[in-house]
């Protein structure tokens, strides 16, 4: 195909801050994270599908398949899609508390 251009797993972008390897990075309507560290407007590799242990709000308890969204304020994952952008679904049940989900990426958010 002369159309194609690439799987779309990875897609390097222009860092939108100062990113370390392995954070959670949302632009726009692409969410993924980071391969690498990257200054703000260097060249970023974000991975945008997979399973991620990403940091959460602690309180919420998950059941494999909840639907999860972004806070970017707070850099966690949460089950609150109020002012948030979904990202994925839990991938292994967490309790409550605990500090860390299991994220299947989206590599969007809705």
């Amino acid at each position: 195909m002369k159309n194609y251009v690439q799987k779309g797993e990875n897609i390097t972008v222009p860092a939108p801050a100062v990113v370390l390897s392995g954070a959670p990075v949302l632009i726009g309507k692409l969410f993924g994270i980071a391969a690498g560290d990257a200054l703000q407007g260097e060249p970023l590799d974000l991975v945008t599908t997979g399973v991620f242990t990403l940091p959460k709000v602690s309180t919420q308890p998950l059941a494999i398949g909840d639907k999860l969204y972004f806070d970017t304020a707070a850099g966690l994952v949460t089950t609150t899609a109020s002012g948030n952008s979904y990202i994925g679904v839990a991938v292994k049940p967490a309790a409550n508390p605990s500090g860390a989900a299991e994220v299947r990426l989206n590599g969007f958010v809705a």
